[in-house]
């Protein structure tokens, strides 16, 4: 569609006419490039793709409506009946349920194993066939990530595909395509739209591995509306930006955080106490503003610290202008605590995602908020 408007036009149509029934017939048989029903397509949406692609080296990237339907349509599509995945323990807690709870009754069998155990992953390809092996990099809330250069060399002398959840690195911080992996997955809800204001997921790779998916999404219908892919394109274009103050944010604090008395742990790749801190080094140019550490004191300490911060919006998400913070105990607090535990999720972990707010006013704030404890 071409047009001299500067910014993308938002095409909000549910489907499209042909002149005529020669156009039809050439446009089915494939001797040109037509639309015909939104959910098989939209000019804004196809905008929004091929400039994810762009950011993220890949041949071709499909978006969806949110990033829990990217994932389970790409397990969905690429894993067999009776196929076998390996992921990480600390993946997200509804992607495993997704894989525990629906993906067994396909037959398909899960194996979790620890981000940095290297030789159980060589061992489970090596004598299983593994179909996929999938995981975050970096990871929520713990900021683990694994050498992505080495599963993928690993994966790959047996055919296993790689596909890597990067919605914490972002496309700025870390180009997962170039270091070996099949597929890069974002909930592009968080640091590419970066205004908690729509959902959206995506995926990026070959045009044959995204295909398959395209195909099974066309199926299913999770369809990202067009002014929600406006939004997106809207929002990657401050995206560099964006992380650029995340990460220096994100960096300082964690030096704050780890050095002030009041607090026992800080989970950041950026800090050299990480154990995946080289690594992180290696792959990444940043490392982004999602910190996650525990308060020297129980769930009511804890309480106490997160209610007497002024700045940050108490709520369960990241990657957005506005600096968030949550209580990992409270906010998964339906599940029973020995489980929380069994996970490493202590009473005492914060997540903190750090926006794009002035830093003196951010490390103002969170110093008070530890002086009241």
């Amino acid at each position: 569609m071409k047009t001299s408007s500067i910014t993308t036009l938002v095409v909000n149509t549910t489907t499209y006419f042909f002149k005529d029934t020669t156009e039809l017939i050439d446009f089915k048989e494939k001797r040109i490039d037509l639309y015909e029903y939104a959910r098989y397509g939209n000019p804004t949406t196809m905008a929004l793709e091929e400039k994810i692609s762009v950011l993220e080296g890949a041949e071709s990237t499909l978006v969806m409506a949110s990033g829990m339907y990217a994932s389970n349509v790409m397990l969905l599509a690429l894993v067999p009946t009776n196929g076998h995945i390996v992921a990480t323990k600390d993946c997200y807690k509804e992607t495993r349920i997704f894989m525990e709870n629906f993906l067994t009754k396909l037959g398909i069998t899960v194996t979790f194993i620890d981000s940095d155990d290297i030789a159980g992953l060589q061992t489970l390809v090596n004598n299983h066939e593994v179909s996929l092996f999938f995981t975050e990099s970096p990871t929520n809330p713990f900021l683990r990530c694994v050498d992505i250069k080495l599963v993928s060399k690993i994966c790959h002398r047996r055919g296993t595909l790689v596909c890597i959840d990067a919605t914490i690195a972002t496309p700025i911080n870390q180009k997962t395509l170039a270091l070996g992996a099949d597929l890069v997955h974002h909930s592009a809800t968080k640091y590419i739209g970066g205004h908690n204001d729509f959902l959206a997921g995506s995926i990026s790779g070959s045009m044959e591995l995204v295909s398959k998916i395209r195909n099974l999404h066309k199926l299913l219908g999770g369809t990202l509306n067009p002014n929600a892919a406006y939004l997106l394109i809207r929002g990657m274009k401050t995206m560099h930006l964006r992380v650029r103050q995340q990460n220096s944010t994100g960096m300082k604090m964690a030096q704050v955080l780890e050095a002030h008395p009041k607090v026992s742990r800080v989970y950041y790749l950026g800090l050299p106490s990480h154990p995946e801190h080289l690594i992180a080094k290696r792959q990444m140019t940043g490392i982004g503003g999602l910190i996650s550490f525990e308060i020297d004191g129980d769930l009511k300490t804890t309480i106490k610290f997160i209610d007497a911060l002024k700045i940050p919006y108490l709520a369960a998400s990241f990657g957005g202008c506005e600096s968030l913070v949550d209580q990992l105990a409270t906010g998964i607090w339906d599940i029973p605590r020995e489980e929380r535990l069994k996970d490493g999720f202590q009473d005492n972990l914060v997540r903190f995602s750090f926006g794009i707010e002035d830093f003196e006013d951010i490390k103002a704030d969170v110093l008070q908020a530890l002086e009241t404890i």
